[in-house]
C-alpha cells in the first residue's frame, strides 16, 4: 500500500520512518515533509498541509490507499471530512466534529463532566472581568488554559496570584482575541502521556506510557511549551495506574463519544496526573504527542501499517515493544516559546539517524538552517534509564551550533532519575 502522511515537524518525521520500515507499504509520501525525511519518504514539497484540494490530487494521483493526519491544525479545519466525504480518501484521524476533543477545552471539560470522567474543576470565561473574580476567589495555584489550539503553548500553571493575573492578561486581556479560557482546579502528582488508538467504541491503549517535560527550563521552571523532552517507559509509575487510566477514563471517554453520536478514529492522546484522588485527566489532544511519539513510536516493535488496518476492521491486538529505554531531548531556538529568530546553522549529520527534525529548512548548499521554535529532537536508548540519559546527552553533544543560538533542558528523565 501507499501511505500519505500530513504534517512538517518531528511526529510526522517520526510517522515516515515507522511506515518505511513496514513491509506492507510500497511508498511513503510526506506532505509537506521536512528536510530530513527524503531519506525514507517521497518529500511532496509546495502542498501545505492546508491546502486539502492540492493534498488530495497527490494521493489520487499517488494512488495513496492510507492518509495518516500529524498535526491538530488540519483535523481542527476539516481535513478528514474533505479527504473522505469529497474524495473517498481512507484517513486515519478525527473528523473535523470528533477533533474537538482538542480543539476546544470546554466542549472536553463538559463532555467529561457528564460522563463522570476524573479530571480538574473548571469554569468558563468569555469576559475578562468574571474570571478576574473568579480567579481572586479561588487563590493559587491555578490554571488558565486559552480555549482552542495553542500548539502547547495556551497554558498558564500559576504558583500565585500575580503569575495567575499575568496568565489572565496573557490569555483575554487587551491585543489579544476575545476566545473564551478555561480556568481549572491545580493538580499535584506524576503526569503521564497515554496514547490511544480509537475506533469508535473499540479502542487500544498503549501498553507503554511516556513522560513529557512541558516547561521550556531545567526543574520545570518557565513558560510551558510544546514540549522539551520525553522517554519511555515510565517505570516508577505503576502499571495500575495506567490500567486505571484505561478503565476509569479511556473506555468510558469513548463511550461518552459514542453516545453523544460522536464517531471518533484516529489517536486519542490522555495527558494524564497520578494524584492523592487517583488518576485523573489533564488534557486530551485528537493526535499524536509529539515528542512523545518519536520515543513511542522508536519504541514500538510492530508495524504501524498492519496496526492501523487491524484498528480500521476494530480487530484485537497486542503491541510489542523494544526493551530497554529511550530518552529524547528537544533543542529549541533561543527564545522559544516567545519570540525568537530562524536561520540560524545547525549540523548534526553524526547523529541524523538518532535524530527528528521539528523546525529545520535547508539552504541551497544542503545546510540546515532553524526554521521554527523547536527545533530538533535528539535521542539516546540504552538499557536502564540512567543508559539512554547518558546516550541522549552524549549525542547532543555532537549537535553544532553557535552559543546563543539554541537551549535544551539538562534535566530530561529527572522524575525518573530521582526515584531510581
Amino acid at each position: 500500500m501507499n501511505i500519505a502522511v500530513i504534517g512538517g515537524g518531528g511526529r510526522e518525521h517520526a510517522l515516515v520512518r515507522k511506515f518505511a520500515e513496514s513491509g506492507s507499504v510500497n511508498r511513503v509520501l510526506a506532505i509537506p515533509g521536512n528536510a530530513g525525511m527524503s531519506d525514507v519518504a517521497e518529500v511532496i514539497h509546495g502542498v501545505t498541509e492546508n491546502d486539502f484540494e492540492a493534498i488530495a490530487g497527490v494521493c489520487l494521483e499517488k494512488d495513496v490507499e492510507w492518509v495518516v493526519v500529524g498535526p491538530e491544525a488540519p483535523l481542527t479545519e476539516g481535513i478528514v471530512d474533505f479527504l473522505e466525504d469529497e474524495h473517498g480518501i481512507k484517513v486515519f484521524g478525527p473528523r473535523k466534529k470528533e477533533a474537538q476533543m482538542e480543539s476546544s477545552k470546554a466542549f472536553t471539560k463538559e463532555l467529561m463532566e457528564k460522563y463522570d470522567i476524573p479530571t480538574a474543576k473548571f469554569a468558563k470565561f468569555n469576559d475578562y472581568d468574571e474570571a478576574y473574580e473568579y480567579i481572586e476567589a479561588q487563590g493559587a495555584p491555578i490554571v488558565l488554559k486559552k480555549d482552542g489550539l495553542a500548539a502547547g503553548k495556551g497554558v498558564v500553571v500559576a504558583t500565585d496570584m500575580d503569575e495567575a493575573l499575568a496568565g489572565l492578561d496573557e490569555l483575554m486581556g487587551e491585543g489579544t482575541d476575545d476566545g473564551q479560557i478555561v480556568i481549572e482546579e491545580y493538580l499535584d502528582g506524576e503526569e503521564f502521556s497515554l496514547m490511544v488508538l480509537v475506533n469508535e467504541d473499540y479502542t487500544h491503549s498503549f501498553e507503554m506510557i511516556a513522560q513529557d517535560h512541558k516547561r521550556a527550563f531545567d526543574g520545570d521552571t518557565g513558560p510551558n511549551t510544546g514540549g522539551m523532552g520525553a522517554y519511555a517507559p515510565v517505570n516508577h509509575i505503576n502499571e495500575s495506574h495506567r490500567t486505571e487510566a484505561v478503565e476509569k477514563i479511556i473506555k468510558p471517554i469513548a463511550r461518552g463519544m459514542v453516545q453523544e453520536g460522536l464517531k471518533y478514529f484516529g489517536v486519542l492522546y490522555l495527558g494524564a496526573m497520578v494524584t492523592e484522588d487517583g488518576v485523573k485527566v489533564i488534557e486530551f489532544n485528537a493526535r499524536f504527542g509529539d515528542p512523545e511519539a518519536q520515543i513511542l513510536l522508536s519504541m514500538m516493535d510492530d508495524d504501524l501499517a498492519q496496526v492501523l488496518e487491524k484498528v480500521y476492521r476494530k480487530e484485537p491486538l497486542t503491541l510489542n515493544w523494544k526493551p530497554g529505554c529511550m530518552v529524547g531531548i528537544m533543542l529549541a531556538s533561543e527564545g522559544y516559546p516567545k519570540e525568537y529568530a530562524k536561520g540560524k546553522y545547525v549540523e548534526f549529520g553524526n547523529i541524523a539517524d538518532q535524530s527528528y527534525i521539528s523546525g529545520l529548512s535547508q539552504d541551497m548548499d544542503g545546510h540546515f538552517l532553524t526554521s521554527g521554535g523547536r527545533v530538533l529532537l535528539v535521542t539516546g536508548h540504552g538499557e536502564s534509564v540512567d543508559q539512554a540519559v547518558k546516550a541522549a546527552y552524549d549525542n547532543v553533544a555532537q549537535v553544532n551550533f553557535e552559543d546563543g543560538d539554541l537551549f535544551y533542558r539538562k534535566d530530561i528523565a529527572h522524575r525518573a532519575l530521582k526515584i531510581k
